[in-house]
């Protein structure tokens, strides 16, 4: 619990600066929108067809030892949704609460998620995510579900303070627009986890190529995330 507070601590703190630069980004690939939009989707589906869910709901990649099977199924076996945004949403079955609670676009919610992103690359003709980098991990880093990330949901007034006053300046807008589709739990902090899904936001749906909040020490620009989550818990968010 004292690890939740100071991490809560930290990112309030960060929100709070405003902080309005980027920097310098991963890799040097730079490919114009259309061409990058292209290179995510195709990405998104190599992706799909590479890896599988664990009995916890992790993602796993397969290999040369670890093959497809009926207990590691492709997530493109998993019946993905492909929102009309492009945004793709994976809800693991049998990891959903019953009957759980909606998620509003302003609550509060509990994210437990082992969060990557990657930039989707042409390397010798094979499309794919490449230069993985970790946003956020909270399964095998701090062990309990982050608080309010500013990433879903940055408060009004953080937004008026700051000098890009744009909610999507920080809010990572296709990953709120699945998560919509799934229901919260109720659960405590300290429950062990059981994730219940997959989201995949390509870079158009995330940050793409405009400013954003500096929440990593590199550029977010041109790169898709992968969450792979729980939501411990929603609450609404109270009146200012």
């Amino acid at each position: 619990m004292k690890k939740i507070i100071f991490g809560f601590a930290v990112l309030a703190l960060a929100l709070s600066s405003c902080k309005n630069d980027t920097t310098t980004p991963v890799t040097a690939v730079v490919y114009d929108a259309a061409t990058q939009n292209k290179y995510d989707d195709e990405a998104a589906q190599k992706f799909l067809n590479d890896y599988y869910l664990d009995s916890r709901g992790n993602i796993k990649p397969f290999t040369t030892t670890d093959v497809p099977s009926a207990t590691k199924v492709k997530l493109a076996d998993l019946n993905p949704v492909t929102l009309p945004s492009g945004v793709i949403y994976i809800m693991r079955e049998g990891a959903q609460p019953t009957p759980g609670t909606d998620i509003g676009s302003t609550d509060v919610i509990r994210l437990m998620s082992n969060t990557l992103t990657y930039q989707a690359t042409d390397t010798n003709n094979v499309v794919e995510f490449t230069s993985p980098q970790t946003f956020r991990n909270g399964v095998s880093g701090t062990g309990v579900p982050e608080v309010d990330p500013g990433y879903y949901y940055t408060k009004q007034s953080v937004v008026d303070a700051g000098t890009v006053k744009s909610h999507s300046y920080y809010e990572i807008e296709g990953f709120g627009e699945a998560l919509r589709k799934f229901k919260a739990y109720n659960i405590p902090d300290s429950d062990n986890y059981n994730l219940q899904g997959v989201i995949i936001v390509p870079s158009r749906d995330a940050f793409g190529k405009d400013p954003h909040f500096n929440y990593t020490g590199y550029s977010l620009n041109d790169r898709s995330f992968v969450f792979n989550f729980q939501v411990y818990k929603t609450e609404t968010r109270p009146t200012p």
